[in-house]
């Protein structure tokens, strides 16, 4: 199985006719800087600007950590701000961190969530002292479903357009290219989780509540998800209902996040004899990244866990 698993895993990973890497913009004078408050958007509006001579975009220091809910701007992240014509934001309530430097910003503002059907959060809280840790409304997410960044996608070439109309044909010029990589990379994905000789996926255990957009984008039934990371490990009760819920769904693997806390995910695996692998959200890289080497990438890293670790094989 693993053989012909690493044999369609090889297949999805070709590039879709006509998708060669995009050559970088032109380097010279910057006369418009582009700020992405995350590594996907940072990776999406990279491929927007292709072509477009003197944009420059630079990204925070966001993914440096597993949760930017209590994330701190940098020294540097705030002189990126202050230098920024545009600063390309998430939404959906993952940058309160920055609410005040926004507000007091002159630089256009994208919010990339615009036209993407939000879900709402899991609305698992987690007690600090005698105040619990709410990570708001919705679900910021979104990015792990790539129909949804097609999506941001869109927000981002608009936005640019809009700041920089000279160049606005190529901006959507890039769009069309990009949208078409995405859908057909989103087919590629589900074609690996569906193939006939695939194991039954019973339900995903995770231990970050950020993979509810790429369970449902992939009709994964998302069994538990608890967001766990230094200083709000899983409570006792939950330990218990997550033991059972393995034992009694016969889970052969649960979920880590790349660079989140194991701690209860292993314990549960001494319980309970399952494995634990990792799935990532995408949320940091390489500067010279691509959207297909890290975002693309990574979720088919994220489908490799899910297939192998239900089929039982050696995780990786």
């Amino acid at each position: 199985m693993k053989r012909i698993l690493s044999i369609l895993l090889a297949a999805a990973l070709l590039l879709p006719a006509g998708c060669a890497p995009a050559a970088p913009a032109e380097e010279g004078e910057v006369r418009l800087s582009v700020v992405a408050t995350t590594y996907p958007i940072y990776l999406l509006a990279r491929e927007v600007i292709q072509g477009v001579e003197g944009v420059e975009v630079e990204r925070l220091n966001t993914g440096s950590v597993s949760c930017l809910h209590d994330y701190t701007l940098s020294v540097d992240d705030m002189k990126k701000l202050e230098r920024a014509d545009v600063v390309a934001v998430n939404g959906a309530g993952l940058e309160d961190f920055m609410s005040d430097a926004l507000a007091s910003t002159d630089a256009a503002v994208i919010d990339c969530s615009e036209g993407v059907e939000l879900l709402e959060n899991l609305s698992h809280d987690h007690a600090e002292g005698d105040e619990d840790h709410d990570h708001g409304h919705w679900d910021p997410h979104y990015w792990m479903d790539p129909r949804n960044a097609a999506e941001m996608a869109g927000n981002i070439a608009r936005g640019l357009a809009q700041a920089d109309p000279d160049y606005e044909g190529t901006y959507l010029s890039n769009l069309s290219r990009t949208g078409a990589f995405l859908y057909s990379w989103y087919g590629n994905l589900e074609a690996l989780l569906n193939w006939d000789e695939g194991p039954e996926i019973t339900g995903l255990i995770t231990f970050h509540d950020g993979f509810q957009y790429f369970a449902q984008a992939y009709d994964l039934p998302l069994l538990a998800a608890i967001e766990e990371e230094a200083g709000s490990e899983a409570s006792a009760k939950e330990i218990v209902e997550i033991t059972r819920l393995v034992q009694e769904k016969d889970i052969p693997v649960i979920f880590t996040e790349v660079n989140g806390s194991d701690a209860t995910a292993n314990a549960i695996a001494r319980e309970t004899g399952c494995a634990v692998a990792q799935l990532t959200m995408l949320m940091d890289g390489p500067e010279d990244g691509t959207l297909y080497d890290d975002y693309y990438a990574g979720l088919k890293d994220n489908v490799a866990a899910i297939v192998n670790g239900f089929a039982g094989e050696e995780l990786q």
